[in-house]
């Protein structure tokens, strides 16, 4: 089993920054890929970003030039760094990291609880 656990959530204004942190442990040969999705009040989930074994990326559209990804691999362990942050921005964040558990077996998706981020004045 694999626990994903969020850190960095808050209040901010608008044009202020937030940094979450995501921290993956337990059974873990590999991880694949590791993001962030968002979910606001009545919407579905999307993608915020997410970046590969390789360091490649994406960024959902309105956030590009405002957010950046990246990786820990020491740490097992993702981060985003929200600039310029919008009310729109406003929303539930998801970590997600698709994790291979030992060599032979396949890999497994998992999500974190989740970290609320309000922007507002």
């Amino acid at each position: 089993q694999v626990q994903l656990v969020e850190s960095g959530g808050g209040l901010v204004q608008p044009g202020g920054s937030l940094r979450l942190s995501c921290a993956a442990s337990g059974s873990i040969f590999s991880i694949n890929v590791m993001g962030w999705y968002r979910q606001a009040p009545g919407k579905q989930r999307e993608l915020v970003a997410v970046i590969t074994s390789n360091y490649n990326t994406q960024y959902a559209d309105d956030v590009k030039g405002r957010f950046t990804i990246s990786r820990d691999y020491t740490k097992n362990a993702v981060y985003l760094q929200m600039n310029s942050l919008k009310p729109e921005d406003t929303a539930a964040y998801y970590c997600y990291a698709v994790v291979r558990p030992t060599v032979s077996r396949n890999t497994v998706a998992y999500w974190g609880p989740g970290t609320q981020v309000t922007v507002s004045s």
